[in-house]
């Protein structure tokens, strides 16, 4: 599904700044997919430029995910099936948040640096509610989780990018 999402957006969107910003928004792909994208695609974009547009790209939903997911979850409460759903995400969000729950600001920067599917600030500023953390709090662990996951994400895509340019000729030029 991931890659159908991608194949869209780049289909669709006609600068790969744009691309990055855009796939960087998204959940589940946020800088993890979108810097791969940027770094790889055959006219890739510049370090010093694809890496800041995906940080920005995943931060500018967090703070509307942190300041108004208590309203949304409480209106969700009213009807059965959205209390279901509303469990279910804390539920999952506490299991997953062991670390939050113990080192707190802390725990929440690392949870969002890691780079895996459903460690991101998306479920980072969800992860900031179910635990209690202050919502600025919240953001800046958000943000530096992001910056964190973003070096780790830019060494990968450069490796990969190397690694199959010396050893399988892709990317490399006649």
């Amino acid at each position: 599904m991931r890659e159908a999402v991608i194949e869209a957006v780049v289909a669709h969107v006609p600068s790969l700044p744009m691309v990055t910003v855009i796939l960087s928004t998204l959940p589940i792909l946020e800088l993890r997919g979108a810097l791969p994208v940027a770094l790889l695609a055959p006219d890739p974009l510049p370090l010093w430029q694809a890496y800041p547009l995906a940080v920005f790209g995943n931060m500018i939903p967090i703070p509307f995910i942190i300041w108004f997911l208590e309203p949304a979850t409480d209106f969700l409460r009213r009807w059965r099936l959205g209390d279901r759903f509303v469990e279910w995400l804390f539920a999952r969000t506490r299991r997953k948040g062991k670390n939050i729950e113990k080192y707190e600001t802390w725990g929440l920067i690392l949870f969002v640096a890691i780079p895996l599917p459903v460690t991101g600030a998306w479920t980072g500023s969800v992860a900031g509610h179910v635990f209690g953390l202050r919502k600025v709090r919240t953001l800046l662990a958000c943000f530096a989780g992001a910056c964190i996951a973003g070096v780790i994400m830019t060494l990968l895509s450069v490796f990969a990018r190397e690694f199959f340019e010396r050893f399988f000729g892709y990317g490399a030029t006649p």
